[in-house]
């Protein structure tokens, strides 16, 4: 097995969950959005393009779980589509993380981003994100389509792999007709 096989076993154990809840106590603690040095899943990062060199910029961020219920108004009566039972998101929440993190960092772009850990009342997700203004990212012939204008703000238009999961484009046929489509019996 090679390393990144060990790295991935690894992260399933028992004692790195130990680890991860000691982890999340300072993370909660932390701002919504943070830069970070390393890759906290160095086997998930490189397998979705991060390399370390410049040009490249990890961000943890923490999203709020659940639906989009909504605050009760106060006095009067409430309409029966007011909402206040539960919302449910269309997009999901690495593809929602993936958005806050391109807002906050205009000038990059989002290459892909993975789930790290979650409590009772937030997910984290680290997103690679990438500096298209970089001379080591336009020389680079695995990554200078970044750097093509018809590539800018890639993640407001889905084209994330969180953001195909959620419009149901990832894989050959596991889309909406695939799913609703009635077996012939014969």
């Amino acid at each position: 097995m090679g390393m990144y096989k060990y790295i991935k076993k690894m992260w399933k154990s028992p004692e790195y969950k130990e680890l991860m809840k000691e982890r999340l106590i300072s993370w909660r603690k932390q701002p919504v959005v943070v830069k970070i040095e390393r890759p906290t899943r160095i086997d998930r990062a490189h397998k979705l393009g991060y390399k370390a060199k410049q040009g490249f910029v990890l961000t943890r961020i923490r999203i709020g779980k659940g639906t989009g219920k909504r605050e009760m108004p106060s006095g009067g009566r409430t309409s029966p589509r007011a909402g206040l039972t539960s919302m449910h998101l269309k997009q999901n929440k690495q593809h929602i993380a993936e958005m806050r993190v391109a807002r906050k960092y205009p000038n990059l772009e989002v290459l892909n981003s993975y789930y790290v850990a979650e409590d009772g009342k937030s997910k984290w997700f680290e997103v690679i994100m990438v500096d298209t203004k970089n001379p080591s990212i336009k020389n680079d012939p695995k990554l200078k389509w970044m750097c093509e204008p018809q590539n800018r703000r890639r993640v407001f238009r889905g084209l994330t792999s969180a953001g195909k999961k959620h419009r149901m484009m990832r894989g050959k046929g596991k889309g909406y007709e695939r799913k609703n489509k009635p077996e012939k019996r014969g």
